[in-house]
Formats: C-alpha cells, structure tokens, sequence
C-alpha cells in the first residue's frame, strides 16, 4: 500500500523541522542610565615582535609580520587600518623585553632576533634601527593609527631566581628612544611598561614592589621629556595576566595619578593546539568563567586605584599563535564579539586583540593581508557600538549573549545579539525599561513594549508624526555555505570581500519595519541598530 505525496513530503521535511527549535524570549534594555562607559576608541589590535622563525606545534604561522619586517607598502594592510578612522594599536608582545633601540650611546651592538637555546622565549634580544622607527611612523601618520608602544622593562636587571629578574630598570635607552620620538614629532598615544611580568610572569617576573618603583621613574621621565611637548602620553602598566596582591601592591608603591591604565592580558580558551577550541567557544558557561577577572580588576581599582582605569592590553583567545582553522575562520567571532561585550560591562576602557596581522589570530591573513571574519566583527563594533554601556536583562538561555550600547556617532540603541546554540533559533521581543517620576515624587520602574518605549517613554529623533514608517538597521553574521571554519563572513547573505581596488567592502545594514519580528537564527550573530531611539542614558 502506497503513501499520498503529502505524507511523504511531510515525513521528508520532519527531521529538518526536528532539527530547529524556535524559542521565544524577551530581552528587556534599561535605557535610563550607562552600567559603564568604553573609550570612544575602545577596539584595539596588536603587532608584534615574532619573527617568521617563531613556531609551536609544529606550525609556523608567523610569516614576515614583525614589527621589524611587516610590509608597510601592502595596500590591504593601511586600507584595513584607515577604515576605522582611527584604529588604536598596541604595539608590544613577548620579545618587547629584549628589544634594544639603536639610538644614543649603546653598550653593545644591535642584532636582529635569532634563535638562541638558553635566550628569553627561544630568542636573542633584537634591535630596533630608528630608520624603521621612522617607516613605523610615517605608516601610522598615514593611517591615522592611535599608537601605544610597550617599552623594554627588563633592560639592566639580572635574572636572580629561576624566573625571577631583579635590580633597577635601565632606563637610559628607553630615555634615548623617546627623546628621538619626541624630536622628530612622532605623536604616541601611550607608553606601556613591559609586558607579562606581573605575578609569576610569562618566562620572567619582577617584584611588584620593584615594578612600582620603576614605573615612577619611568612616570618622572615620561614629564621631563614632554614637558614641551603636548599631549603628554598616557603610561600604562604592567602589560601582564591579572594577579591580586601583585596589582595591588602595584598601586600602593607607584601612588595616585601615575598609572593612567592598568593593562592584562586574557588567553581563556587554552592553548592553540587543545581540539575543543571551538566547543569551548560555543560553550556559554565557559565565556562566563572569565567575567570573575573582569570583577575582581573592577573592584582592585575602585578599592586600591580609583585614579586608573582598565585596559585589555593582549586577548587573542588561544595562546601560542591562536589555534589553526579556529582563530582565523567564522567561529572565533563568537568568542571575540562576546569578549567585547562582556569587558565593556566590567569598565574595560580599551581592549586590544592580539594580532591585527600575525599568527593564526590575526585580523588580517598572515600571508595575503585580506581581512579575516574577526576583522569585520571587529569593524562593525567600531562602527556601531558606542562607548555608553546600557544593561540589558532577560530570560532567555544563556546560549543567546546580548549586549546593548548608545549607538556611535549617532542617536539610537545598537543591540548585539549572540547565538551559540546549533539547534534553536531565537524570537526575540525587546522591552523597554524607564524610569518615571510619579506625583507624588517616588521613582518606580516600568517595563513597556519596546515599540511603545520608543514612541512614549523616550524621546523622538525627527519627526514625530504617528503615521511615519519606523525601521530598524539589522546586520546578519553567518558563515559561508553554513561552514563555521570558512574564512568569509557573509554579511546579511552576502560575502565580505574587498573590493577589485583592494578597498573595504560597505557593510550594508538590511532596513527592517520596526515591528518586524526579531529572529536571530542558529549559530549566528546579529546586530540590531534602533535609531530613533533616544534614550536618557545616551544623551
């Protein structure tokens, strides 16, 4: 006996429909006052000092995008730069601590990095020539660059203990370096001492106490060199992974008003090599372990610091070098978009990505320069979210991230929508949350249909006709062909891809009718733009 064409279509459609589940859920944004305020240029990206000889795994991923050697005269590499307008970079990593600047009266002769067995991280120390100080320089003018160089701040101590380097900063060369920087008008944003010595450090480490005595030398040198020079740059420090007591005693030592920016670093997925990196990325109660550094770096500064501010000064996820087919392909986008979000709640001003090109981590392909998916995630932050953090409440799983910010440059509320799950797509309704003043002047607090949020409880950009259309911007993040190791993004169905001039492709938003449901499907992401909505807390 036979089965009708309905039935059988039907039983062929079932397991896709299995397959999918759809979930309701209501995110509720409280658009009365900011949790937390980023820097306008709170997206940072690094380069780095690794030559093409640094390796682990048995891979090679670092190619000739050193400092020393990067190509300056790639067009991918300054239009990739210049399409943030600015871009913050932190120039620094794990061979800062023996760079020599080949300027002023030098005790020995500067070399290039080489391998060395008994060196610091496999490496000799390297040398900076002050002719591609000035290439470096005129790149970033080019650019626009917003430029934090990391100093050498092992330069004069001696290994004592195992790790343990102890004795007087050095600070003759560093003073020579800056004094050529300031002479010929190169403009640095910030100065960073050092990079990875705090706590028990990363091959080395230096007494907090020490530390603190350093970075006032360091502040006094930074004042007397820039006394008629302006801006005077900020200092930041220590450029290492967040250790209590360290920082801490950090604080006490260096005092009030010397550290501008307390920097740390965050690797939370493991090592590049460990198979579950993308199940570690996808895994929400994994992205939350880091929220309790985020908290207690909060918390050292308002006890111990109020002065200071917080910095990520390095993040790239997966230490050594990143993880291959990972850090460099759609799925890394969850974690990096997620890490944005998550610091930005916490009062991190700045947060820096390791690398913009370099490693598996990179922003941009090592070897070509085209950008990879992290770079226009990267982007669309920059150009969306502003620096006013808004809290955003729900009661969905904890698969769907959700951050909320005042829209850059602009009026509105940018929602970012993060969906880790493979299975379930996500109906989302947004309310609002305002807060009103009733006659008898007691505050009480109100949830309302974000519809009616945006006509009643908050203010109107334009026109405030009841018969306009309202519309809403959406940005799609999904992955080529489904495939969350493709390196292209698409974008609303479409690839990213740079132009035939080699140019940024325009990120496009789709114009959505406000009262259009709001899906965000299986593992994808999604920003939401609401610009008419004008909230207190953004003004």
């Amino acid at each position: 006996m036979g089965f009708p064409p309905f039935l059988l279509i039907f039983l062929a459609l079932c397991p896709a429909f299995l397959a999918q589940i759809v979930e309701d859920t209501a995110l509720v944004i409280d658009g009365t006052v900011k949790i937390a305020e980023t820097d306008a240029n709170y997206v940072c990206a690094t380069l780095d000092w690794w030559p093409k000889e640094k390796c682990n795994y048995n891979e090679c991923p670092w190619g000739y995008t050193s400092l020393m050697n990067l190509d300056l005269s790639h067009p991918f590499l300054a239009n990739s730069i210049k399409a943030f307008n600015p871009l913050r970079l932190r120039l620094g990593g794990s061979l800062q601590n023996r760079v020599i600047y080949d300027v002023g009266n030098l005790e020995s002769r500067c070399h290039p990095f080489t391998k060395q067995g008994d060196g610091l991280f496999g490496f000799s120390k390297g040398c900076l020539h002050m002719n591609r100080w000035d290439e470096l320089n005129s790149f970033f003018k080019k650019t626009g660059a917003l430029v934090t160089f990391g100093l050498n701040a092992l330069h004069g101590r001696q290994r004592t203990g195992k790790r343990l380097w102890g004795g007087n900063w050095d600070s003759s060369n560093a003073h020579d370096f800056i004094n050529y920087t300031i002479s010929r008008g190169y403009q640095i944003h910030s100065w960073e001492f050092g990079n990875e010595l705090s706590g028990k450090g990363i091959g080395a480490n230096v007494n907090a106490e020490q530390y603190g005595t350093d970075v006032i030398h360091l502040n006094n040198l930074i004042d007397q060199l820039y006394k008629h020079f302006q801006p005077r740059p900020l200092l930041l420090a220590p450029g290492g992974f967040y250790d209590k007591e360290w920082y801490e005693k950090l604080l006490e030592v260096s005092g009030p008003g010397t550290v501008d920016a307390l920097t740390h670093h965050i690797y939370n997925l493991g090592p590049g090599s460990d198979r579950n990196l993308v199940n570690k990325i996808l895994n929400p109660l994994h992205l939350n372990k880091i929220a309790d550094t985020f908290s207690n770096l909060t918390q050292t500064i308002a006890m111990n610091g109020p002065w200071t501010s917080a910095w990520v000064g390095e993040s790239g996820g997966a230490f050594n070098n990143g993880g291959h087919n990972v850090s460099n392909t759609f799925v890394n986008s969850f974690w990096y978009l997620d890490q944005l979000g998550m610091a930005a709640k916490y009062h991190t001003k700045v947060y820096c990505r390791q690398t913009f090109v370099g490693g598996n981590y990179g922003l941009l392909d090592t070897s070509t320069f085209i950008p990879n998916p992290d770079y226009y995630s990267a982007l669309l932050w920059h150009r969306l979210m502003g620096k006013g953090v808004l809290a955003v409440s729900r009661n969905s799983s904890s698969y769907l991230r959700s951050y909320a910010h005042c829209t850059r440059d602009r009026a509105g509320v940018t929602l970012l929508l993060i969906n880790l799950s493979n299975q379930t797509q996500y109906g989302v309704s947004i309310e609002s949350s305002a807060t009103t003043t009733s006659h008898a002047n007691e505050k009480s607090n109100h949830k309302k249909s974000f519809i009616h949020g945006l006509k009643k409880t908050f203010s109107w950009v334009g026109s405030k006709s009841s018969d306009v259309t309202l519309s809403r911007e959406e940005y799609h993040l999904t992955p080529l062909d489904g495939n969350l190791h493709n390196k292209i993004m698409l974008l609303n169905g479409l690839p990213l891809q740079l132009t035939e001039d080699g140019d940024i492709p325009s990120l496009s938003p789709v114009i959505v009718n406000i009262k259009s449901p709001i899906s965000v499907a299986p593992l994808s992401i999604k920003f939401l733009v609401f610009p008419n909505y004008n909230s207190p807390g953004c003004r």
